[in-house]
């Protein structure tokens, strides 16, 4: 696929997805990068504001299969992945394949479930792939995980460990729409439901070759010394406990190529980078508090701080 035809399969997927969420272009624009880059993708947000609506948007926006799970304290690991079932009339055993066997899968309110659980989706999202009573089998590619989480109810829920997650590529927020656009929900939703009236506008396919062909957007060595100024700062910078990891910054390249040729270019410029700084990196860091809201506050003095590349002459070129 031609970076151009990323540029406008993203901006088909997007015009699709605000049909029915409005007022939030820059959540959506996230999330279709995290679906073209490979990654997964939480939300974490407060009861009403759109998550499982904007999860549901986007797997109709691709033709492609959908599976939802509502994660519970008596969820089971084999209820996810799948599990070895006595056939009575073969004696013997068959594999029945769970709801992780999909391309996009919502796992909503994923911290009520128990860490047992929840670790069944590590191989999942990271390996594209399931391994029951030691056979593996591999997950249809696109594989897709969007994660909703309720901040506020902790009572009853488990909070996901750092391992799991440090392999979703974004953490963001929906927030409430403004007045002009909670008047603008009224209207679309008075008299039709818009989210069943959506028709699929990109295929699986699509999706899966994007995937392959955003590596082709060049990244220059400036451009590529900030991410790693960066990455560094996060494991420096004081009332920080962890830092990002090496594979928070392979993500943030990968995402930073993605947002690049989704904007049509074929190079990134460090104002990708900052732009994906805080919901790609935010995540990553522990704070000393353990607080999100810190985090995001530390990557935003990280930001200021950090020298940026300049642009020279040439499109792609920048020096510090």
């Amino acid at each position: 696929m031609q970076l151009n035809q990323i540029a406008e399969l993203a901006e088909r997927i997007r015009g699709n997805m605000e049909k029915v969420i409005v007022g939030k272009s820059e959540e959506i624009e996230l999330i279709v990068c995290a679906l073209l880059a490979g990654g997964h993708v939480l939300l974490d947000d407060v009861p009403g504001t759109g998550k499982t609506v904007t999860a549901k948007a986007l797997a109709r926006s691709v033709a492609a299969d959908f599976s939802r799970i509502q994660f519970t304290p008596d969820l089971l690991p084999g209820d996810v992945t799948g599990m070895s079932v006595y056939n009575q009339k073969e004696a013997a055993f068959e594999f029945r394949e769970g709801p992780a066997f999909t391309n996009v899968l919502l796992a909503d309110e994923i911290n009520r479930a128990t860490p047992r659980t929840q670790s069944a989706l590590l191989e999942c999202m990271e390996e594209r792939q399931i391994t029951v009573d030691g056979v593996t089998r591999q997950l249809s590619e696109p594989f897709f995980v969007i994660a909703t989480q309720n901040p506020v109810e902790t009572a009853g829920t488990f909070p996901l460990p750092e391992a799991q997650l440090d392999r979703f590529l974004i953490r963001m927020s929906m927030g409430y729409p403004s007045a002009e656009g909670e008047m603008d929900v009224i209207a679309r939703f008075i008299n039709n439901d818009p989210l069943a009236e959506l028709s699929p506008v990109a295929t699986a396919a699509e999706v899966a070759e994007a995937r392959a062909s955003y590596n082709a957007v060049r990244v220059s060595e400036p451009v590529r010394r900030y991410i790693v100024a960066l990455t560094d700062a996060t494991r420096v910078q004081s009332g920080v406990s962890l830092g990002v990891s090496p594979r928070g910054m392979l993500w943030m390249l990968r995402a930073a190529q993605t947002l690049a040729a989704m904007n049509g270019r074929d190079h990134v410029l460090p104002d990708d980078v900052k732009r994906l700084a805080v919901p790609v990196f935010g995540h990553r860091i522990i704070a000393g508090f353990g607080s999100s809201s810190r985090s995001h506050e530390i990557i935003s003095e990280l930001l200021r701080s950090v020298p940026v590349p300049t642009e020279d002459a040439g499109a792609d070129r920048f020096e510090p």
